[in-house]
């Protein structure tokens, strides 16, 4: 029954959503209320049946129903329940469902929003993401059937992937799907603003909440990533320059450049066409990663199945680069900059340079994670290009980017003095250079790892100093305590200080990054019941193995006792898991986790005769400060985004002068 619900609500949808474009598009051509209105109408109608079908297939999922083909793919009786609601996102068919259901929340809420030029552009907005949604509804309606069933009737199912069965399938996909979906908002936005001819701000200030949740949903979907596959995959590593982790990386550089130079646009009317060219590219490669994701055209470990689908996507891509081009060329006289940039030492300058420094990480990734394609239609060989070339051309550009994360904010609009810039330099960049001294004095080598470590403690230092000078500054003027003046700070504030937050949080994930990274020490040894290995300054002993599970699944570990300076720490217990449905067995590694870094174990193998077993052990420094970093970040970028409280409005009093009036408000 349920199975049948949710098939009718994707099949309505396919005459839903083409009323909704018809009816905004009409709506907005003629600029009739009537019309528009029939529109929005139409995109709550999808939202409902988006959503009776997602109930639809989690319930088929829930209650182990085998009589289709989805449930069989990718569930089975034993998974436990918070995996079964995973799976609805785990499968190619499901995940469509999964992003059309956020896509037409998303796509209400904007046509819902309320700011002055609504009446003009929201018909338009509710036209482009009504198209939007029709692709996906097509391909479900077409290729990818959710409540497709079973070609053989079973009573038992192939279960999840083992891989998959993690906590982080609750957060690092959803993440993900929020952060790609999110951008088709401000991309609505833009091409509304370019055919309505609204080229001003306005469509920045409407969507700027709409950016930033989609950047963040995206930045925490990708650390997320980093984490699960470095507790759950057993390779050791975080990062893996995988096609498909580039491409969720693309949209997120380019959305934050956009971010960036976003706020030249609102402060200076300038970069406006920049801006535009921005929110298009970050929207279209949302759109290519899940193209990587569907096409098997790029082996990666992330991908679904291959299929005719990487067609269709493809196909998508180039619709949207040819309209939006068109689009663009049309109507590129009226994004004009009202200003020009004066001075090199200007807040625009290093703004457009930040903007240029993150596109140019862009291409970087972008070339190198389609050389194997591109080398094979110009060779006929397919060649592929490795994490050292990567890493080798983005440090670089990233210790840049770091740099002037520190200088942009000391620099003024228009024209900067270069005394009082470098008197707010010196202390900064004189403690950078000590670091590099030390370093080099304690022998520690790798000169872009020590750069990229000094670059990270001149920004600290600076946003630090930032911070109290504002402090010391609202004392003297209001006489609050110290913690009161601080916080208030962010309260009068918001999107200044929980952005210099999200670039502390940004200084502790490449902390992190590099320290684990260019410092990791790995050690791999076989060894016998009784038997030790050192690792860095840990000892470990190996006690032997045990074997547990269940029906379903058997566990065999290893206990490890680990010791540090002839002190008894932890046992570690490295594991592998086998299940009785069959596939490769999983990798379930030990961590010990400290703030200087993580002692990691992993069980390569075993002889079943002598118990003698082989493990791999690396030290990973400064790593979980990267999952700090994740949360300063999220707690940033909230601040960022709650709402200011008017500050002149409300010291307003009737009886008082405007002059003192005024005066009130800046002393509130």
């Amino acid at each position: 029954m349920m199975g049948e619900i949710g098939r009718w609500a994707i099949l309505f949808l396919l005459f839903v959503v083409p009323y909704t474009f018809l009816m905004s598009a009409l709506g907005g051509w003629l600029k009739n209320r009537r019309l528009a209105a029939a529109g929005r109408a139409g995109m709550v109608a999808a939202v409902f049946l988006a959503t009776v079908a997602s109930v639809s297939l989690l319930y088929l999922l829930v209650t182990d129903d085998f009589r289709y083909q989805y449930v069989v793919n990718y569930s089975s009786s034993n998974l436990p329940l918070i995996y079964k609601i995973a799976a609805f996102w785990g499968g190619s068919a499901g995940s469509l469902l999964f992003w059309s259901w956020l896509l037409s929340i998303y796509s209400v809420l904007a046509s819902f929003l309320k700011h002055r030029q609504r009446e003009v552009m929201q018909p338009v907005v509710t036209a482009v993401l009504s198209a939007i949604l029709f692709f996906f509804v097509l391909v479900m309606n077409t290729i990818a059937h959710p409540f497709e069933l079973a070609r053989v009737q079973v009573s038992e199912g192939n279960s999840l992937n083992p891989l998959l069965q993690n906590p982080s399938m609750m957060v690092h996909p959803v993440n993900l799907y929020l952060g790609y979906i999110g951008f088709a908002v401000p991309y609505a936005y833009g091409i509304a603003a370019l055919l309505t001819n609204q080229t001003g701000a306005t469509w920045l200030k409407v969507t700027r909440r709409w950016t930033l949740v989609s950047w963040l949903f995206l930045g925490v979907g990708i650390l997320y990533g980093s984490q699960w596959a470095y507790e759950e995959l057993g390779w050791g590593g975080f990062w893996a320059w995988d096609p498909v982790e580039n491409a969720a990386l693309l949209p997120w550089l380019t959305s934050t450049a956009f971010l960036h130079s976003a706020i030249v646009q609102e402060k200076k009317g300038m970069l406006k066409g920049w801006n535009m060219i921005l929110i298009m590219v970050t929207f279209v490669l949302t759109i290519f990663g899940t193209f990587l994701t569907r096409s098997g055209l790029l082996f990666s470990v992330h991908a679904f199945a291959n299929g005719p689908m990487g067609t269709y996507f493809l196909t998508f891509v180039g619709l949207i680069v040819i309209f939006s081009l068109a689009v663009l060329v049309w109507k590129w006289p009226l994004l004009k900059g009202e200003n020009q940039m004066e001075a090199v030492a200007s807040k625009e300058s290093s703004f457009m340079i930040n903007n240029l420094l993150l596109l140019g990480s862009a291409f970087t990734v972008f070339w190198g994670t389609m050389y194997p394609i591109i080398s094979e239609l110009v060779t006929g060989e397919k060649m592929t290009v490795g994490a050292p070339f990567f890493n080798r051309v983005n440090v670089p550009i990233f210790i840049g980017v770091i740099v002037l994360m520190g200088v942009a904010p000391l620099l003024a609009w228009r024209r900067s003095s270069f005394r009082l810039l470098r008197k707010n330099l010196i202390l900064p960049a004189a403690l950078a250079v000590a670091f590099l001294l030390i370093a080099y004095i304690l022998g520690l080598r790798g000169w872009l790892s020590l750069f990229s470590f000094a670059s990270g403690l001149f920004v600290a230092v600076i946003i630090v100093l930032e911070f109290v000078k504002a402090v010391q500054a609202r004392q003297k003027m209001t006489g609050e305590p110290l913690l009161l003046s601080f916080f208030r700070l962010f309260q009068r504030n918001r999107r200044r200080y929980g952005g210099y937050l999200v670039h502390l949080a940004i200084l502790l994930i490449v902390f992190g990054y590099t320290g684990a990274s260019a410092y990791e020490v790995n050690v791999q040894r076989m060894l016998h019941p009784g038997e030790q290995m050192q690792v860095g300054a840990y000892t470990l002993t190996y006690e032997g193995l045990e074997e547990t599970g269940d029906a379903f699944r058997t566990e065999i570990f290893a206990n490890v006792i680990v010791e540090k300076e002839g002190q008894r720490l932890v046992v570690m217990r490295p594991e592998k898991v086998f299940y009785t449905l069959g596939g490769q067995p999983s990798t379930e590694v030990a961590i010990y986790h400290t703030w200087l870094g993580d002692l990691y174990l992993v069980l390569g193998g075993w002889d079943e005769k002598t118990d003698a077993a082989v493990f791999q052990a690396m030290i990973f420094p400064l790593i979980n400060w990267v999952w700090v970093g994740t949360y300063v970040m999220i707690a940033g970028t909230l601040i960022a985004l709650w709402p200011e409280r008017p500050r002149l409005e409300e010291s307003r009093d009737p009886g008082l002068p405007k002059t003192l009036q005024g005066a009130a408000a800046r002393g509130r």
